[in-house]
């Protein structure tokens, strides 16, 4: 990932980490069904056709989330969806809300129609959902300085730090912005794709307060290829909730963000959950779980901090302790981080400052896709491997990064302040 300069006249989102794919090869059945779907002339029509709300519906019952196909649209992507439900929530001179740090594709869409985007601290514990104080506090400062703060944007299960909000931190959270008149929109993306999901509570805002959230989920979390790109939203039962739903699909309509008929046929079937589609997530999930916690042990011996992965396919990594040797060698912010890692590791390295953290943080994320392999065959066998671990490619992958973190302890060991 490079650095952007101004003068270039490239505006920074395009150079935006995506979300962490699974490296793996396509699940034959998806390339079936969309195969079979590939010689439909038709349109799909705007925010999706029956069949597709109605697995939709199927899906989120089966989470404790029950709703009818007139609260839910589909769009080609979450993005598409949530710069629909901001449009259409602060559109009219309000402002957003969002964590800091948060996913890199949030903020744009607020600066995209003209509205700031206001970063909220996260507590210690995880990422994904504002601290309940931090955030009263940022809605007095914003109302103060004659703003209108009406969305706030917020993820349990968290792109980048990996974390899932503890329900009690969510509560006070969720309980606080609705106390203020916030509409919450709950990027669910990854709600599936927890690595201990035996040991780790998950709760939506919307079991919560459900008048007040809409919930997005893109399928690339855990259902899709990122380059099928396909994404639901779950809209409020309720006369505000419809015309909510009402104005996203006048939205969509405007940008013509229709699903292209295979991909709606792919993702039709992903949402009925069929064996093979459930059974290729959990082995997924326990895959990368394994390298995400090897790839954690190996940042943490180098001398780096990191929370232990919970959920997804990456891992928040901060190299504050390591700042004295990184500067000496001309690394005094995120983006010379990234610079520097992506160069050692072979791999995208991303900065926090993508992700709304501060530039001066020496910190990244790590993605586990990179390292399962070169090639869609290494890949596939990881998912078979009962030691995936032990797969040479894995095996080299996983030394390299352990000795990119061990050169930067030693580094920091041999380093001494200047007198």
């Amino acid at each position: 990932m490079r650095r952007t300069d101004p003068e270039e006249g490239h505006g920074p989102v395009r150079y935006g980490p995506p979300l962490p794919g699974d490296g793996l090869p396509v699940l034959p059945e998806l390339s079936a069904v969309l195969c079979a779907a590939a010689s439909r002339a038709d349109a799909h029509p705007v925010g999706g056709a029956p069949a597709l709300l109605e697995a939709a519906c199927g899906y989120w019952t089966r989470r404790g989330l029950p709703c009818a196909p007139d609260q839910v649209a589909a769009g080609p992507g979450a993005p598409a969806l949530l710069l629909a439900l901001t449009a259409a929530l602060a559109g009219d001179g309000a402002d957003v809300l969002v964590p800091r740090p948060c996913p890199a594709w949030w903020a744009p869409y607020a600066r995209v129609l003209g509205r700031p985007a206001y970063h909220v601290p996260t507590p210690a514990e995880g990422g994904g959902v504002p601290d309940p104080y931090a955030l009263l506090e940022t809605v007095r400062r914003v109302r103060a300085e004659g703003g209108s703060p009406r969305l706030l944007v917020l993820s349990v299960a968290d792109d980048p730090t990996a974390t899932v909000t503890p329900p009690e931190l969510l509560h006070e959270t969720v309980e606080a912005a609705t106390a203020e008149g916030l509409h919450l929109v709950s990027d669910e993306t990854w709600r599936d794709t927890l690595h201990a999901p035996r040991d780790t509570v998950l709760l939506s805002p919307a079991e919560m307060w459900p008048e007040q959230v809409t919930v997005v989920t893109d399928l690339a979390g855990s259902l899709l290829p990122p380059g099928w790109p396909a994404a639901v939203a779950r809209f409020p039962a309720t006369d505000a909730g419809r015309r909510l739903h009402a104005r996203v699909l006048d939205i969509l309509t405007a940008l013509g963000a229709r699903l292209p008929a295979p991909v709606a046929a792919a993702a039709g079937y992903a949402l009925d959950e069929p064996p093979p589609v459930v059974e290729r997530r959990e082995a997924t999930v326990r895959l990368h779980a394994r390298v995400a916690a090897a790839a954690h042990a190996a940042v943490v011996a180098g001398g780096a901090l990191a929370r232990p992965p919970q959920a997804g396919r990456h891992l928040y990594v901060d190299l504050g302790p390591l700042r004295e040797p990184l500067a000496a060698q001309g690394v005094t912010d995120a983006q010379e981080l990234e610079d520097l890692l992506g160069a050692r590791l072979g791999m995208p390295a991303p900065g926090g400052h993508r992700f709304g953290d501060d530039l001066a943080a020496l910190r990244v994320r790590l993605a586990t896709g990179p390292l399962l392999g070169a090639t869609d065959e290494e890949r596939a066998e990881c998912l078979t491997s009962p030691e995936p671990l032990e797969l040479p490619h894995v095996h080299r992958a996983l030394t390299s990064l352990r000795s990119a973190f061990a050169d930067l302890r030693d580094d920091a060991q041999r380093w001494e302040p200047p007198r």
